[in-house]
């Protein structure tokens, strides 16, 4: 057995799991590691997929709650690429339905359309303020054409005024973003946030509002998303379904330690229903925290990765699923909150993606409080988070208190990747020295500490996928 750090050493107590001997050995159910498991074993190999929790899919996951269902966050599925929107047409077939998107925004008191469309606006914000954005964006705009634009864009804060102006970086952006992140503007990276919206300025924006075809290639402005009717869950499951043909996918399975000679990966642990067990492939994928991987390496890494490691975070998420005696409460995808005077900053209604979602004549409202584990929010008990999700919602004015039938509070911890100032340097440190392993590939939202959206978690298990195929056949 390896020997662990300072004098840590795994012994005979530790069960070996028995693996074919070309196994390829996936650490992550999420999409990126249930994908390049699927794509490995459609290829001929036997991988082995370990999830930590009791069902695979991550944050695509799918909660049952009696007759209803939820997914954590609610999740859309959309791409431009072809190639995997007809790959996940023909594996989910006829349990996708096509959405209308239709979302909220609550600024000044009152709910405006998401995006904001020039008339919405106007009607809603007062043509003084509208004139304000403009003249504020055509600033902004004339500064760069004459070369006096800012080159150094290195905060959310620097990146969004220079692409849409002061006045609606303050009005749209600045609220709800510290309210997700838990940081000021100033500290949460440009680079994030420039590939989050890609693409989109001001001008696209009230182009794609006035003529609603041009931004059908902007992910942010997409009016339509395909989704599975029971919810987003059964994506995850279905790959699951798949990989299980010829390979094997072990849930309740946690990484616990990953062995090396310097060169290569030697073999991993796990904590399998309460027990420790080794194992051995041939590669070995990680789509774990980045930092969790980091910390598993044994021996440990150089002190300079550690410190990098210790310097990234991760953003926690509360969600409190609640109830209602009611066929449907707010028409919407999502409903955007920014007001610090709500704890919660996103809601979404199942119903509205999927009638399947909940039964006959009742709904419910998912409201997702973006917080740190350990915070307020993450410590207030379950019967309290639910009586401040149904006050909230009665203030808002979408239900009555008494239309309320139960609450249920799921916690998720690390459930985004925390995108401050300098991330990126602390990232490239720890893959300078992940990449000198010859067997070990890094790939997922966590597991890389990048944005990805579904389509691209799909993409990034296919990509590690056809590079293990390939050093395969160059064996």
């Amino acid at each position: 057995m390896p020997a662990g750090r300072a004098g840590e050493v795994y012994g005979p107590d530790t069960d070996s799991l028995d693996l074919p001997g070309d196994s390829p050995l996936v650490f992550g159910g999420g999409l990126t590691g249930l994908s390049a498991g699927y794509a490995l074993s459609r290829s001929g190999m036997s991988p082995t997929v370990f999830e930590a929790a009791h069902v695979v899919g991550g944050l695509s996951r799918t909660m049952i709650s009696g007759d209803f269902r939820y997914d954590i966050g609610g999740h859309r599925f959309f791409t431009k690429n072809e190639e995997i929107a007809s790959f996940v047409s023909g594996l989910m077939g006829d349990e996708l339905v096509r959405v209308e998107r239709t979302s909220k925004i609550l600024l000044r008191d009152r709910f405006f359309d998401y995006p904001l469309r020039p008339s919405n606006a106007v009607f809603g914000l007062g043509p003084l303020m509208v004139l304000r954005i403009i003249a504020d964006y055509a600033l902004e705009r004339f500064k760069r054409l004459l070369g006096f634009g800012r080159s150094d864009m290195v905060s959310l804060e620097d990146w969004v005024v220079s692409n849409f102006g002061r006045t609606m970086f303050e009005l749209y952006f600045k609220e709800y973003s510290e309210k997700v992140w838990g940081m000021d503007c100033k500290r949460i990276s440009s680079s994030w946030v420039a590939k989050r919206i890609h693409g989109l300025s001001l001008g696209r924006a009230v182009k794609s509002a006035i003529f609603r075809f041009s931004g059908r290639n902007i992910p942010t402005l997409a009016q339509s998303f395909d989704y599975p009717a029971l919810g987003i869950g059964r994506l995850p499951e279905r790959f699951e379904e798949e990989i299980s043909k010829g390979g094997r996918v072990i849930k309740d399975a946690r990484l616990s330690w990953l062995a090396h000679d310097g060169n290569r990966i030697t073999g991993a642990g796990l904590a399998v229903e309460g027990r420790e067990v080794s194992v051995k492939g041939s590669h070995y994928i990680s789509t774990v925290p980045l930092t969790a991987l980091v910390d598993c390496m044994s021996p440990s890494p150089p002190e300079h990765v550690l410190k990098a490691a210790s310097g990234l975070g991760y953003r926690d998420l509360v969600l409190v699923a609640v109830a209602v005696d009611r066929e449907n409460v707010t028409g919407e995808s999502w409903v955007y909150i920014p007001e610090k005077k709500y704890p919660f900053g996103r809601l979404h209604e199942p119903r509205n993606w999927s009638p399947a979602m909940a039964p006959k004549g009742k709904t419910l409202v998912v409201a997702e409080y973006f917080c740190f584990e350990g915070d307020h929010i993450w410590n207030t008990d379950d019967e309290a988070l639910g009586k401040i999700t149904v006050d909230g919602l009665e203030e808002l004015g979408f239900i009555k208190c008494s239309e309320a039938l139960w609450s249920v509070v799921l916690r998720v911890p690390g459930a985004y990747p925390l995108f401050d100032v300098g991330y990126e340097e602390r990232v490239k440190v720890i893959m300078d020295y992940l990449d000198r392993f010859e067997n070990l590939s890094i790939a997922g939202r966590a597991g890389a500490f990048a944005y990805l959206n579904m389509d691209h978690a799909i993409e990034a298990g296919f990509r590690v996928a056809k590079e293990i195929r390939k050093k395969a056949l160059a064996r």
